[in-house]
């Protein structure tokens, strides 16, 4: 299969923008934990682990701003605010999800790969 090629340079920068959106480290793991459903913020910073409070928040925003993230306020008390992937986020999750795979079946060969690279580097 051969892949796409981009003509022309307004191409290049809108799927930079968007793989820059998206590429980031607490993006990728929000979508990912979010393809599980509905989950409130406390339970969401939980699940993704080792992401501040302050961090989510800018994070979801930015989800949310690009269509990939809803928020919705319900009016108890105290008040109760979930999260959850709109149908563009649950299509990105796909090649999200694809990526996780590759990520975890690949680990080995890509640390390999880079403990020859230092060792060449090292001699």
């Amino acid at each position: 299969m051969k892949p796409a090629h981009l003509h022309n340079t307004e191409d290049c920068r809108a799927v930079s923008e968007i793989l820059q959106r998206i590429g980031d480290k607490w993006s990728l793991l929000v979508v990912r934990r979010l393809g599980d459903g509905s989950m409130r913020f406390n339970e969401l910073r939980h699940a993704v682990g080792g992401i501040s409070q302050k961090m989510l928040t800018t994070t979801l925003r930015s989800l949310e701003r690009d269509g990939f993230v809803t928020r919705t306020v319900f009016a108890t008390i105290p008040p109760r605010v979930d999260y959850e992937l709109t149908d563009l986020g649950r299509e990105l999750l796909i090649p999200v999800k694809g990526l996780a795979e590759w990520a975890m079946t690949n680990m080995g060969r890509v640390n390999e790969a880079r403990q020859r690279f230092d060792g060449d580097l090292a001699a």
